[in-house]
C-alpha cells in the first residue's frame, strides 16, 4: 500500500524539483532519482518503470522497519492506568464540591436578586406615598383657597346687598316723606 502513494509523490515532485516540466524532466529527473537511491539505499529501492510523453514513473520500495522504528510509533493505543477506589473517590468528592460551590454561587446571586427586587419595590412604595401625600396636601389647599374665595366673594356679595337693600329703603323712605299725598291720591 505504501508502494502507490510514494510512487505518485515521487512522480509528481520529482519532475517539479527539476526545475522543468514533467515532459523534458524524464533524463535529468533520473539523475535526482538516482541520487535519492544512492543517499538511501539501505531502506529505499528506486525502480524506473516506464517513460511517458507526460514524465517519468518510479517505484520506490521500502525496506523493512527496524524494532527501533515500531518503539517509537507503537501501533496500539497507550494503555489506561489502573485507577483505584480511593481516586475514584476522590474525584466525586472533588465533583460534588463543585457541584456545591456553583449552587450557593446560584443561590447567592438570587438572593441578591430578590434583595434588590425588595429595594426596588420599597423605593417605588415610598415614592408612591410622597406623591400620594403631596397630591392631596396640593388638593387640600387648592380646596380651602377656593373655600377662602367663595368665603370673601359671599362675604362681598352679602355687603353688597345690604348696601342695595339699605339704599332701596333709603330711596323708599324719601319717596315716601316727599310725596305723602300723592300716594293717597294714587290710590283713589
Amino acid at each position: 500500500m505504501r508502494g502507490p502513494l510514494v510512487h505518485l509523490f515521487l512522480r509528481h515532485t520529482v519532475g517539479r524539483a527539476c526545475g522543468e516540466g514533467i515532459e523534458t524532466a524524464v533524463a535529468p529527473c533520473a539523475r535526482n532519482i538516482a541520487a535519492v537511491h544512492w543517499k538511501m539505499s539501505d531502506e529505499i529501492k528506486v525502480k524506473e518503470l516506464d517513460k511517458r510523453a507526460s514524465g517519468t514513473a518510479y517505484e520506490v520500495i521500502l525496506g523493512a522497519g527496524t524494532q527501533d522504528a515500531k518503539g517509537e510509533f507503537p501501533l496500539s493505543a497507550p494503555k489506561k492506568k489502573d485507577v483505584s477506589l480511593e481516586e475514584i473517590q476522590r474525584k466525586l468528592d472533588a465533583a460534588e464540591e463543585r457541584r456545591k460551590n456553583h449552587e450557593a454561587e446560584v443561590l447567592k446571586h438570587l438572593a441578591e436578586k430578590r434583595e434588590h427586587e425588595k429595594e426596588v419595590l420599597q423605593k417605588a412604595m415610598v415614592e408612591n406615598n410622597n406623591f400620594s401625600k403631596m397630591a392631596e396636601e396640593k388638593l387640600t389647599q387648592k380646596m380651602e383657597a377656593n373655600k377662602g374665595n367663595r368665603t370673601a366673594i359671599m362675604a362681598a356679595m352679602t355687603e353688597k346687598f345690604k348696601e342695595k337693600d339699605k339704599k332701596l329703603g333709603e330711596v323708599r323712605k324719601n319717596k315716601e316723606t316727599k310725596d305723602p299725598t300723592s300716594e293717597g291720591t294714587s290710590e283713589d
